[in-house]
């Protein structure tokens, strides 16, 4: 399976989805949201444990602000139902989904991350959610699984005050479960020493 958006490979048995674009920012379009969504309902039927990778730059930029900027009101509710949808297929995956991070995860692409099951980050990862420093707010259901994961408080930090989040300081919050040289490796011996 492949799309111009990923490109799913297996390494050692284990599924790899490695988001992809032109620029290397894996912005996730209206397009790449819709590939994403068919993508991960084809591969729950495997109930197999999978991998979200971007490359060592950027996990992913989020979502892609023209295409925000031109949407009107009902357009830019059918994007936000549309990034939801993806959101709880990989929520209700029948198997573990491991978020592998390495660079930037802003906005949108956080939401993806904390969407999965697990995340395990590198040590130059980038988070944080810029959307209020724009005028805007994920409608992708960030704001509710962030602070379950870290809390109230240190959520509305990240959402309100739209601060990023180097590597050391998601781990001490609770954001991500470790930190690897090479995160991809670290998901896959995790997975198969489970």
């Amino acid at each position: 399976m492949s799309a111009t958006c990923f490109e799913l490979e297996e390494i050692q048995g284990i599924r790899l989805l490695r988001l992809i674009s032109a620029d290397d920012t894996n912005r996730l379009t209206r397009e790449v949201v819709l590939a994403l969504t068919r993508a991960i309902s084809e591969l729950a039927t495997a109930a197999a444990p999978l991998v979200i990778a971007g490359n060592q730059r950027f996990f992913s930029a989020g979502a892609d602000l023209r295409e925000i900027a031109a949407l009107d009101a009902t357009s830019a509710y059918e994007f936000s139902k549309m990034g939801q949808a993806l959101m709880r297929h990989i929520d209700n995956f029948p198997a573990p989904i491991y978020a592998a991070i390495s660079g930037y995860c802003m906005g949108g692409g956080l939401d993806l991350a904390l969407a999965c099951h697990h995340r395990i980050a590198s040590p130059h990862a980038i988070f944080g959610h810029r959307g209020a420093a724009l005028g805007l707010i994920t409608g992708w259901g960030g704001t509710q699984r962030l602070p379950r994961l870290i809390g109230r408080a240190a959520a509305l930090q990240i959402f309100v005050a739209a601060e990023k989040l180097s590597a050391g300081d998601a781990l001490r919050l609770g954001l991500v479960d470790i930190i690897a040289d090479d995160p991809v490796a670290e998901t896959i011996r995790r997975i198969q020493a489970s």
